[in-house]
């Protein structure tokens, strides 16, 4: 006689019941947390919660940095290039490395507000807890795209609720919530993304090195980009490098830096720069007609009157 339990579907419907009572629970608290649309800062700094009450009339264009974002009510569609990833509460959705993104928000009301629960992670903490779970990169998988769908798991729901529980007990968020972002790191380590996280955590791994690559990229995007001083800086040749940073990003250095300089002169620009060949010329471009075709291409207007749009919303 086999005596390993039998599952029922009294099992699976009591599963789906406390998923969807965590999941009510974590909307219920975020909701309380936010109050109005926008992005809101918590007691914790790695955890963000996102509230909109309708749906995006416009994307949004920004960098994704490494995270877990859980949605527990509403929906959004995040483009990575030209792939297209769409997560609601029945999907997470994980970043392993600075991605520029396209995000908007696709299934938002009044009555039922899109909420989202945003965790920022470490990479040196993943480090750290994969040297004393003792996973060496003997077993890595090749590197894959920084930008991952995954199924709601009910564990890491579970964790969401617990820390934002804390934020009702501020006093104990600095001895208490570590340990949850520990427990959650170690559940996405075993789970099937747990290999994009390890490429960013393990020494000298493709992922680190391209993670190296971003880094220099964002800190010297106005300069003109020279692939083998890239590729010096991330202890890679120029082929492994373009092989590896499309494979991970979606795209090569030079879009991930036209999509730097870009996002920054719209910065610029709402921040008040006289005019957009100025803005441009900040950023890194030499031509303003080239800056102004490359903005238009991937804000959908050019510059001048993408930012009066902006101010009229």
């Amino acid at each position: 006689m086999d005596p390993r339990p039998v599952s029922s579907p009294d099992d699976a419907t009591g599963h789906a019941t406390a998923v969807a009572a965590s999941l009510a629970e974590l909307a219920q608290r975020i909701e309380r947390s936010t109050g109005h649309s926008g992005v809101h800062a918590t007691a914790w700094a790695p955890m963000t919660l996102a509230r909109a009450d309708v749906p995006a009339a416009m994307p949004t264009v920004a960098v994704q940095e490494p995270s877990l974002c859980l949605v527990a009510q509403g929906g959004k569609q995040v483009l990575l290039g030209s792939e297209v990833f769409e997560y609601d509460a029945s999907h997470h959705l994980l970043a392993s490395v600075d991605l520029p993104v396209t995000g908007r928000v696709t299934v938002a009301s009044p009555q039922r507000p899109y909420l989202c629960l945003i965790l920022r992670m470490d990479p040196v903490q993943i480090a750290a807890l994969l040297g004393e779970l003792q996973l060496t990169d003997t077993d890595l998988p090749p590197p894959t795209r920084g930008l991952n769908l995954g199924p709601a798991d009910p564990a890491l729901i579970d964790v969401a609720v617990r820390m934002m529980r804390l934020l009702d007990t501020p006093d104990d968020l600095p001895a208490l919530a570590p340990l949850l972002m520990r427990e959650l790191l170690y559940r996405l380590l075993r789970s099937d993304q747990g290999g994009m996280l390890r490429h960013i955590a393990v020494a000298d791994s493709p992922g680190q090195r391209i993670t190296r690559a971003i880094g220099w990229l964002r800190e010297h995007y106005r300069q003109p980009l020279r692939i083998d001083t890239i590729a010096r800086h991330a202890h890679m040749s120029p082929s492994s490098l373009h092989q590896h940073f499309k494979a991970i990003t979606a795209m090569s250095p030079l879009q991930y830096q036209k999509q730097l300089r870009l996002q920054e002169a719209r910065r610029l620009l709402l921040a008040g720069a006289p005019d957009a060949a100025s803005a441009g010329h900040e950023v890194g471009y030499e031509s303003p007609s080239q800056f102004s075709r490359e903005y238009s291409r991937l804000f959908g207007a050019p510059p001048l009157r993408d930012i009066a749009r902006l101010r009229a919303m």
